[in-house]
């Protein structure tokens, strides 16, 4: 109840100030409004007065947001009251409109305006950088999920390939928002959008020039056990021995090697699992000899479970392992890439034993691996585990240079998805002797 009490407190200050004072009025207006015209004239005017907005007023306005654009209480408890007396479908409809709050309604309205959508995904990332400070806004954030989960729904969204004939303004976005292996440059981009790569991205029609995320791809005849052969440019020699094939041999295998969401503000809003699905597809159909769909993918969570969990909750056999790979670390992390490639055989072991164990056994926890999560919940099956496959400085300090493969059987992806519902991880055979060792 304090919490409530302190963002109405918070609202009602900020309102000495006359153009958050404005604001205010225009979206209670906009909520009110009932003629098409009016409406559009005052979404537009939230729009401006909400980019006008300085950062602690943009926190006012969201205390706003959880108190003035609420569910009326006494409304919903006449209607419970109403519903519990006669459950008729007549009772039920109109509880469960009066529970709706009026901001998901001012919303929409926003929504409607040619910015409107842009000026929604702003205010979530806002209010998403407010949310650890200020009790009682997960609701005004509850209230964003719901309807952008709708409108970004993958059956509204275009997708598309990108290429190098794409526009200069798209691939200028795919540098800047490429998250898992950085572009260094444009001809570090050109290389990944070569005859044997390619990039697949998802638009809405409200955003037709901003990617939502884009998935990048190898074509191969191998599966990957390291990052490098796959994002580095070609040498000369190489250069040298494809112009003289006379053919490249056909490619088996697609590798998923970078996913990158482009948007903060829909955050929690699932696409890539819709993406990576439709790219499975897209390929199938483009490319017939490919037989196997993978990724390389790294560990993003490994060393903060490392660092967190209590070895004395481990297995005897992996404790040893924490104890011999923590003090192995801790003596090789200030130059830990030079020394990757030289680890000694039961230090790898020790991190192989503790990643499998990691990603098996910690998937469905509280520390469990991001990515892990979302390509075992999509249907994939935990392939293999690499040692020293990312020697980048983010590779080395969150997952000790170690990648994983995740193996997309297009036919058993359904079953796999079940199976990890009921909170169990399928992984490959040869992983047996560290996980049940």
């Amino acid at each position: 109840m304090m919490s409530w009490k302190n963002l109405l407190a918070l609202g009602q200050r900020a309102k000495a100030d006359g153009g958050f004072a404005k604001l205010v009025d225009a979206c209670h207006q906009l909520v009110s409004e009932r003629g098409q015209a009016n409406m559009y004239v005052l979404a537009a005017a939230v729009v401006r007065g909400w980019e006008a907005l300085s950062q602690d007023r943009q926190e006012a306005f969201f205390a706003v947001l959880a108190t003035e654009f609420a569910p009326d209480e006494r409304v919903v408890k006449a209607a419970a009251t109403a519903y519990l007396k006669e459950a008729s479908p007549e009772a039920l409809s109109h509880l469960s409109h009066v529970t709706e709050s009026p901001r998901q309604e001012l919303f929409r309205r926003i929504n409607r305006t040619p910015k409107g959508t842009a000026t929604l995904l702003s205010m979530r990332v806002a209010l998403m950088g407010c949310m650890n400070n200020r009790k009682g806004l997960k609701a005004v954030d509850a209230d964003f999920l719901h309807l952008l989960s709708s409108w970004f729904n993958p059956g509204f969204l275009r997708f598309e390939p990108v290429s190098w004939n794409s526009s200069a303004a798209l691939l200028e976005k795919i540098i800047q928002h490429e998250a898992v292996h950085a572009i260094d440059s444009w001809t570090h981009l050109r290389r990944r959008l070569e005859s044997d790569r390619r990039c697949y991205a998802f638009f809405h029609p409200q955003l037709p020039n901003e990617p939502l995320i884009f998935v990048e791809v190898a074509l191969m005849n191998d599966i990957p056990g390291e990052i490098a052969p796959l994002i580095a440019l070609r040498s000369e020699a190489e250069l040298v021995k494809l112009a003289k094939a006379r053919k490249a041999p056909a490619p088996t295998t697609a590798i998923f090697y970078s996913i990158s969401n482009c948007q903060p503000g829909l955050r929690g809003v699932s696409l890539g699992n819709f993406l990576i699905k439709r790219v499975a597809e897209h390929l199938a159909a483009e490319v017939e000899s490919l037989k196997t769909y993978c990724t390389l993918s790294p560990v993003p969570g490994f060393m903060r479970w490392i660092e967190k969990v209590d070895p004395a909750k481990l297995s005897a056999k992996d404790g040893l392992a924490h104890a011999t790979l923590t003090h192995w670390l801790a003596a090789h992390k200030p130059l830990l890439a030079d020394h990757v490639n030289t680890m000694p055989a039961n230090v790898k072991d020790c991190l192989l034993r503790l990643c499998t164990g990691f990603l098996v056994g910690q998937t469905h926890g509280q520390l469990a691996d991001p990515v892990a999560r979302f390509h075992l919940d999509n249907g994939a099956r935990l392939e293999a585990v690499h040692v020293g496959a990312d020697l980048s400085a983010k590779g080395l300090q969150q997952s000790a240079s170690l990648m994983v493969n995740y193996l997309y059987d297009l036919g058993s992806v359904e079953a796999r998805h079940q199976a990890f519902v009921n909170e169990e991880v399928v992984y490959a055979n040869p992983l047996k002797k560290w996980v049940k060792a």
